[in-house]
């Protein structure tokens, strides 16, 4: 977690970055589209099709960076700030934060909920459910089955 560091970076082109204690980075770019790195996360360290376009760097602008901290950025983004928190919580919660986001996009790209109800989605799963620390897989499926039941309640709610 403290090794962590989120700036925003409003191109959309770099994914993700990895500073090496030599302080050389390298980065994951593509166009501004997630099938990229989807792909590159699904398929490493092999390679798949994404079925996004190549990047073209001859039509490329400048690249600029945010600070996570301004701009207000975390009133922008709660689920980002949600998502730290999740990381500072019992062990279990991360499950929990990723089956309510599973849960509330689904009913989001279904049409049940708005998209910014995803995050009340999420943090009121993470409010009410305080799992028990998973001592194995079959504990992590047992948080992610009640974890994806209050969700979908929570959606029933907004939803109506």
């Amino acid at each position: 977690m403290d090794q962590l560091d989120v700036v925003i970076h409003p191109q959309s082109i770099i994914h993700s970055m990895v500073q090496y204690k030599d302080a050389s980075v390298v980065a994951q770019l593509g166009t501004p589209d997630m099938r990229v790195p989807i792909a590159y996360g699904l398929s490493w360290p092999e390679r798949m099709l994404s079925g996004a376009s190549s990047l073209d760097f001859g039509q490329l602008q400048a690249m600029t960076f945010e600070s996570i901290h301004t701009h207000g950025h975390p009133r922008r983004y709660p689920g980002l700030m949600l998502g730290f928190e999740t990381l500072r919580a019992t062990p279990g919660s991360c499950a929990v934060l990723n089956a309510a986001n599973e849960v509330a996009v689904q009913a989001f790209l279904d049409g049940e909920i708005r998209f910014d109800q995803i995050h009340a989605v999420n943090a009121a799963t993470l409010d009410g459910f305080s799992p028990a620390v998973p001592q194995a897989l079959a504990d992590l499926l047992d948080i992610d089955h009640e974890a994806r039941r209050r969700a979908q309640a929570m959606v029933h709610r907004l939803a109506a």
